[in-house]
Formats: structure tokens, sequence, C-alpha cells
């Protein structure tokens, strides 16, 4: 497809992908009987204009990127926000939820163009592994300091400076997934050498050091901050790109095996995470089951088509619905139907973004757009699994649709630098194309 046509079908997709958002937000906030609420100019000055701001951006600033991932991230955002929208209206005293999560989906945009004008060339961020390995390893750790630390929801991940409280969890995320990235293109030919051991094949002792130093880590979040959730996110970040790096699957059985049993550790010493457990494997006998348990009746009354938006009861019934549970709202109101067209968005992000991975020739480029789809996919695997009682319940949010500033803020910075990525690894195959051509007419 030529640069001009991707932009056009990018267009496209974000115009259909608008229609259905003002569509979901008019059957849900707009009345039958009564005057047009004075809501509507600033919400089609968001819906229409942020996505035209974020294609415009991408159109000038990296035209050869992949013309998927926008449209989608840009329909959930929106569908998010009509739900939030929705949810917090619906309270006897609304929390103002919809005007701070617009302000937030502008602040993101924002950071998106920015990431898109400053970074010019991905491969930049490898000379600054160990830098971002250590922000990354500083901003998770963040929540345990005394003062601004903060504990919310029974979860101390939490930095409050002033009046602003945020996750730099989220943050952390980007950070390692740079390190990671750059430290296992440095590393891999050391860490792909294994060692026999009867029938089978491990890596050698002396190069597990990463991966017991990732364990560590994931096990003190578990434990100290109390985030399943944020644990298991960047374990499997770390299993995931070591094993695309290296290509042994010891890896994943010695990553696996030890993060099983750190978990079994931990849910025999500390009962925290047995009271987690405990709501996911029996909810009902739990003081802890009860959001799962109300999730449940949320789908089983959505039945196939839904409620309907606006019709259906999760305010007041679900706890924390507009953020860790807005799944659970979005089952009710659209139904199987509307749970799986979420899913399949995903789905088709995370196919965009491995398709980058596998199309970059630069190792680095390919480790790093790996560990962001990764990302982007298993944190949206682990809360919709938590929802409807797949794994426990680990309380990250959903990307791009639920409450939260800072995940919102990271997930556009996220989807800003695999769009980088492509547009880099589009621009150096046209180059060697038209070299090739040349060398040919020569």
């Amino acid at each position: 497809m030529t640069v001009a046509g991707r932009r056009t079908t990018e267009l496209g997709l974000l115009v259909l992908g608008t229609m259905f958002v003002v569509g979901a937000y008019a059957l849900a906030s707009v009345p039958e009987d009564s005057d047009i609420p004075a809501t509507v100019g600033p919400f089609l000055a968001l819906a229409i204009g942020l996505p035209l701001v974020a294609h415009v951006a991408v159109r000038r600033l990296a035209p050869q990127a992949d013309g998927m991932l926008l449209p989608l991230a840009s329909l959930l955002n929106g569908l998010g926000y009509v739900f939030i929208v929705r949810l917090d209206e619906a309270r006897t005293r609304p929390q103002g939820l919809a005007g701070l999560q617009s302000l937030w989906m502008v602040v993101g945009v924002g950071a998106f163009v920015a990431t898109l004008l400053f970074l010019r060339d991905i491969r930049t961020l490898e000379r600054y592994r160990y830098t971002a390995g250590f922000v990354g390893l500083v901003l998770l750790l963040l929540p345990l300091l005394p003062v601004i630390g903060q504990t919310i929801n029974g979860s101390r991940i939490w930095v409050s400076l002033g009046p602003v409280n945020f996750q730099p969890g989220e943050f952390a995320k980007l950070a390692l997934a740079i390190f990671f990235a750059g430290y296992l293109v440095e590393k891999r030919e050391l860490l792909a050498i294994n060692r026999g051991l009867g029938p089978f094949s491990l890596p050698d002792p002396k190069h597990l050091g990463p991966i017991l130093v990732a364990w560590g880590v994931a096990l003190v979040v578990m434990i100290a901050e109390k985030d399943l959730g944020s644990s298991l996110l960047f374990f499997t970040l770390f299993l995931v790109l070591i094993w695309v790096a290296t290509e042994r699957a010891s890896y994943l059985v010695v990553g696996i095996t030890l993060f099983l049993g750190g978990g079994y550790l931990a849910f025999s010493s500390f009962n925290h995470v047995q009271e987690r457990f405990d709501g996911w494997l029996n909810p009902w006998e739990s003081d802890k089951g009860g959001q799962v348990i109300q999730a449940a009746f949320a789908f089983a009354d959505g039945g196939i088509f839904g409620t309907g938006l606006n019709l259906g009861m999760p305010v007041g019934r679900i706890p924390v619905v507009e953020s860790d549970m807005i799944f659970a709202a979005i089952g009710e109101e659209l139904g199987l139907v509307g749970a799986t067209a979420v899913l399949i968005a995903f789905l088709l992000m995370i196919g965009a973004g491995l398709r980058i991975a596998q199309q970059t020739s630069n190792g680095f480029e390919r480790l790093f757009a790996t560990g962001l789809t990764t990302l982007l996919g298993f944190q949206a695997f682990i809360i919709m699994a938590g929802v409807v009682r797949l794994l426990p319940l680990t309380g990250v949010t959903l990307p791009f649709i639920s409450y939260g500033g800072s995940s919102l803020l990271a997930n556009w910075v996220l989807l800003a630098l695999l769009l980088r990525v492509s547009n880099d690894a589009s621009e150096r195959d046209a180059e060697r194309a038209a070299a090739g051509q040349l060398t040919e007419v020569g």
C-alpha cells in the first residue's frame, strides 16, 4: 500500500470509529423528551478533534507508519469515555470523572504528538538502556517510600505529590521495555548458550542473573506493593523478550517455574495474597469476592446483545466499575457481542504490533516492538480474564478504556513508540527498494 493510501485508510477508519462513538454517546447521554444537554458540544469537539489531531500528527511525522493502530486505539478510548460519562452521571453524586478523563485524553494525545515530534529515530533509545532500566526500577519501587507512597484499594501502587496522585508503574513499564530490549540485544548470544543436563537443555547458570533479578523484583512488587497484576505483567514482559531474543524455550520453563514457586511462597506466607486467591477460587465464601460475583451477574444480565446503553445497573452494584471493572459494565450493556468486539479490537492491535516487530530488521526495534505489544496485549488480557474469573482479579486497568490518567497517558506514548518503529522500518525498506531499482538500472 502506498503512503497516501495508508493514511487515507487510517482516516476512513477514524471516521467510522468516531461515528460509532458519537452514536454511543447520543444513546447514553441525550434524553428523549428534553433539550440536548450542554455537554454535547464539548464532547463532539473531543471525539472529533482529538483523533483528527493524532491523524495529522501521524501523517506529518510518521507517514509510513501502520494504519490500523491509531483508529483502534481511538475507538477504544472513545468507547471508554462514553462509559465513564454514563457511569459517573448515574451516581447520586457525580464525581466529575468525565471532565477529568477528558483532560487526560487531551494530555494523552498531546504526549502522543510530542513523542512522534521529538523522537525521530527509535534506535536512539538503545543508547540509554541502562539509564532506562534504573529509572524503571525507581518508578516501580517509588510507592514503597514513606510519605509519598499511598495505599488505595488495598494496593500500594500510588504516589501522591501534592494534589496529584499517579501510578509510576505505568511509566515504569515503558522504561523497562527499553532496558530489556537494549540489554537482550547486547547479550543475546551469551544468553542463548545452553548446557545439557541429561535429556534436558538448560540455560548456563552464570547467565541466569537477569532472570533472577527480574524474578526478585516481581516478587517485591507482589508482596510489598500487593500488586499481583504489575508483578505478573513485568515478569511476563521479560520472559517474552528473553525467549524472542534467544529462541530458547528453556528460559520460559525456568521463568514460569520460578514465578509459580515464588507465587506459592507468597501465598503461603502473606494473608493479602491468600485473600486475593480465595476471592478468585471461592468468591461466594470470601470477603474479597464481591467484585467478581457482581461482574458475573452483570454479564448474565447482558446476555448476547446487552441491556442497551444506559439501561444496565452497574453503578452501585460493582465496586470501582469505572476502572478495574469497566469490562463488566460493557458486558452488561453491550452484551457478549460488545465484549467480543472489544476483545477483537485488542487482538487486532496485538496483530499489528507483532507485524511491526516482524517487519523490522533491526534487533533492538524488533524486541522493543515485541515488548510494547506484550505490555498492551497482556495487560488487557489479565484484567479481562480477572473480570470473568479466568485469572485472579489483579486490579490493572484496561488499556485506553478504563478511567485513569496514568494508564491513559502511558498507553498513548506506547502507541506513538510503536508507530515510530513502524515508520522507521517502512522508510528503510523503501530506501532499500529504491536503491535496488537504481542498481538494476545501472
